[in-house]
Parts: structure tokens; C-alpha cells; sequence
């Protein structure tokens, strides 16, 4: 059984190593989107201090949010979900290694990058590290919510906006708790309470979202 998820999780990374420019696109639009905001609202640190939390966080998002109908798009086209389905190993189980590969590919780097573009945004050193761990802590839920929706629409024309429609609401509960570590470590205040909340999001989507994305993965196929 572990071979057999070592080897969905070695495939990801093979395909995702493939498709640079799709991986590009990701880190670039969060770059890009999380960039603009200095140069439209000015220079005042502030200003830009102030809105920093809520702006990097709704970009890292965003940009999560990109990749995901091509998160078992391929597996459906070549048949590799079919046979995923029919193996004797437990399809969440299997499922929980696609996911990984994609926070490695789409969440891990948004994470490196953000303490570079909070620099850009006035923001403490104290602040800095919080927006990083919050940052580690939240968007593993990004990437196990977004499967869901993800399964939920495949074949389906259009799936992009259905998959924001799904999981957007699903997103505030994590948007509020990561913006809100950063803004209370900015105003002196422990982030501590909304670190454990970002923790505890992920790991309920650690044991629900797999199953969840199993069965929706089995009504698409069917």
C-alpha cells in the first residue's frame, strides 16, 4: 500500500515537472496579483501594513485555486483514475498523495515566496514569520478542500467557476483565521489562538476531505 501511494505521489511530481509553465502560472499570478496592490495604493507603509494580511492571503488562494481542475484531469483522460478506483488499495488513501503533490507544487512555493513579497508591504519581522506559519498551516486545507471540488466537477464543462462557486465558502473559515494571525502579531497581540484554529482546519481536512473527494471521484466516473 505504501509503494502504491510513493508511486501516485512520484507521478504528480513527474507530470507537474512536465508542465513548468502550468506551475509558473500559479506562482506568477500570486506574484503578480500580490505586487500590483503597492504600486496602486502607494508607498505609505501604514497603509500597506494594514492590508497586507488580508491581500497576501486572498492571493495565495486565488492562485491555489488555478490548478485545481487540472488536479485529476489527467488521471480521467488517460484512464489512470479508473484503475485507481478498481486497485485493491483504499482510493482516499491514494488520494491523499495527488493532494500532497499539489500543495508541494502550488502551496509549498507560495510559502517560500511570501516572507519576499511581505517585505513589499512594510510588514515586522515579528509579522513576517507569523504570515509564514500561518501560511504553512492553512494551505494544506486550501489543497484538501479544493479536491473536493475538484472531483465534484470533473468532466464538467465550465468546472473552474463551479469549483470557486463550491469551495470559496468553504475557503472563509481559513481566509479569516491566516489574516487574522498576521494582523494580531501586527498590533502586538499572540497569533497563537488563530494558528491553532489554521491547525485545526487542516487536520479535520486531513481526515474528512479524502473521503469526501474518494466518493465524489466514484459518482463522476460512474
Amino acid at each position: 500500500m505504501n509503494n502504491a501511494w510513493i508511486t501516485v505521489l512520484r507521478r504528480d511530481l513527474l507530470l507537474a515537472l512536465r508542465r513548468r509553465s502550468d506551475v509558473a502560472t500559479t506562482l506568477f499570478f500570486f506574484l503578480i496579483v500580490s505586487s500590483l496592490f503597492p504600486l496602486g495604493i502607494g508607498p505609505e507603509p501604514a497603509v500597506l501594513s494594514s492590508i497586507a494580511p488580508g491581500v497576501l492571503w486572498v492571493a495565495a488562494l486565488l492562485a491555489g485555486m488555478l490548478s485545481l481542475t487540472r488536479l485529476f484531469a489527467t488521471d480521467y483522460v488517460d484512464g489512470s483514475l479508473e484503475q485507481m478506483i478498481l486497485s485493491p488499495q483504499p482510493l482516499a488513501f491514494l488520494v491523499t498523495a495527488k493532494i500532497l503533490a499539489h500543495w508541494i507544487v502550488c502551496g509549498l512555493p507560495v510559502v517560500l515566496l511570501a516572507p519576499v513579497i511581505g517585505l513589499q508591504y512594510a510588514l515586522p519581522n515579528d509579522a513576517l514569520l507569523v504570515l509564514v506559519l500561518a501560511l504553512l498551516l492553512g494551505t494544506p486545507a486550501l489543497s484538501l478542500i479544493g479536491a473536493i471540488g475538484a472531483a465534484l466537477t470533473l468532466g464538467v464543462r465550465g468546472s473552474g467557476l463551479l469549483i470557486a462557486l463550491l469551495v470559496l465558502p468553504l475557503y472563509i473559515p481559513v481566509l479569516i483565521f491566516g489574516a487574522g494571525a498576521v494582523a494580531a502579531s501586527q498590533h502586538g497581540m499572540s497569533a497563537q489562538a488563530h494558528l491553532s484554529l489554521l491547525a485545526a482546519c487542516s487536520l479535520l481536512s486531513i481526515v474528512l476531505a479524502p473521503m469526501a473527494t474518494a466518493a465524489a471521484l466514484r459518482i463522476s466516473v460512474e
